[in-house]
């Protein structure tokens, strides 16, 4: 699968847990391997979805090679949930993933907040968020947190190589013994310090 490919299903992936949570847990606070860096506090469910969004929003204009500040470095701040979260999410999902279909040029500069990267790794970084916190936020809600056969191999292929090096960059916590044997998913779980059995 090519990189598109592979956050398409991501990106989808993460919409269809989106529209399966209830309307009573919106306000719910999440576990504490959902705070932010950059914050002293737990977000609630709401708050995951909406950065989620947010993230999701700079899409178009990074694969489009455009900086924030060209952009405007607000352009997405604020609720871009509303008062109808599940349908706003959605058309944010559809436009990522619009953008996404139409891209082919992997050594292209994305300018993120963070730095520099091809496109390619771009695409590394933000399928395999959205993958795994699909699965996350689908086990918080109640859900089933399984992922489709082909994201699942996708984001294996594409950061099973990487993963020592981004742990020793604090992206992932240390990883979590599984059998080799053990299915994908829960081998992919476990690399990137999530306990499949918990």
């Amino acid at each position: 699968m090519t990189e598109t490919e592979t956050f398409v299903l991501a990106d989808r992936a993460l919409d269809g847990v989106v529209q399966r949570i209830r309307d009573d847990q919106w306000d719910m606070p999440m576990p504490a391997s959902f705070q932010r860096r950059d914050s002293d506090t737990v977000p609630s469910l709401r708050e995951v979805i909406g950065y989620h969004a947010y993230d999701d929003a700079w899409v178009p204009d990074m694969l489009a090679g455009r900086t924030m500040d060209e952009v405007g470095s607000d352009a997405f701040k604020g609720d871009l949930l509303g008062a109808a979260p599940k349908a706003s999410f959605s058309a944010i999902v559809d436009k990522a993933c619009a953008a996404a279909e139409s891209f082919d040029d992997y050594d292209r500069t994305v300018h993120c907040s963070f730095g520099d990267f091809s496109a390619r790794e771009y695409f590394w970084q933000i399928s395999s968020f959205r993958g795994l916190r699909a699965h996350d936020i689908a086990r918080v809600i109640g859900v089933d947190p399984g992922l489709p056969e082909a994201l699942v191999q996708g984001i294996w292929d594409e950061i099973s190589p990487h993963a020592d090096e981004w742990r020793s960059y604090g992206v992932f916590p240390p990883a979590v013994a599984v059998p080799e044997d053990a299915p994908l998913l829960t081998r992919l779980l476990a690399i990137t310090g999530r306990d499949p059995y918990a």
